[in-house]
């Protein structure tokens, strides 16, 4: 079990039957001034809150509490963010953010690769991690609830919006529910241009202009698993500007 004051305290004081109705985050950081600031916003923002400083025990909490979300640093002793990561989606996927002091791309497309939603740089704003928090929240939501079903038929791609299966040639394809929604946000306007702030307001829920090389990292591991090699058969790059569904496959 997890002692109490792991949980924190929220900033109300909700009686029981609130507070099984709260969203959990667990919170990973190995600085201890850093998972606590972390944790005093959130729960300030009205989240229930855990906090592990490690990864064998993030994932200890994780498969006792199922967390809503889980805030990850990369940079772990031991057993790293990434590895975290991975083993987290193994039996069901949770989103992640993960918190990095590195800027190397690199680094952050192997989040990516590895189920991770975003990332933030460290130093980074605790309001800006809120509002990251609050949009991923909303976007898994949506994913929760059932959508009205939707049928999309292009070119050798279908897309089953209802059950977010998506085949190319009647060959299922393993997408993230994040690459899903950049897919099929795509392929509902054929032809239409998506700037990639638009893509990012349209699938994350905000805009964050430095955060282009996010988009185009999720597209480009779409691109990859559709097997375009370059040929765009079904994502056209608009160089410059952002992406867009191509016309040929409406």
């Amino acid at each position: 079990m997890i002692s109490q004051h792991r949980l924190g305290k929220p900033a109300t004081t909700p009686g029981y039957d609130a507070l099984v109705t709260q969203q959990t985050i667990l919170v990973v950081d190995d600085e201890e001034a850093i998972a606590e600031a972390v944790r005093a916003r959130l729960e300030n923002e009205g989240y229930r809150v855990l906090v592990a400083h490690d990864g064998p025990q993030a994932l200890a909490v994780a498969a006792e509490e199922h967390p809503q979300l889980v805030v990850l640093d990369l940079m772990l002793p031991g057993m790293d963010g990434l590895e975290v990561c991975s083993e987290l989606q193994r039996d069901r996927w949770v989103p992640v953010l993960m918190l990095t002091a590195r800027t190397e791309e690199s680094d952050k497309i192997a989040g990516f690769a590895v189920g991770a939603d975003d990332y933030l740089t460290k130093p980074f704003s605790l309001r800006e991690l809120a509002v990251r928090v609050r949009a991923i929240l909303r976007r898994f939501e949506r994913i929760a609830a059932p959508p009205p079903e939707e049928l999309l038929d292009r070119d050798g791609m279908t897309i089953d919006a209802a059950r977010r299966r998506v085949s190319v040639d009647e060959q299922e394809l393993l997408l993230t529910p994040l690459e899903f929604d950049i897919l099929v946000t795509l392929a509902r306007e054929p032809g239409v241009v998506f700037t990639r702030e638009q893509l990012m307001d349209r699938v994350w829920g905000y805009r964050d202009y430095a955060g282009g090389r996010v988009v185009d990292s999720h597209v480009a591991r779409i691109r990859r698993k559709l097997r375009e090699d370059g040929n765009e058969r079904f994502i056209r790059t608009v160089h410059g500007v952002g992406y867009a569904f191509s016309e040929g496959a409406g």
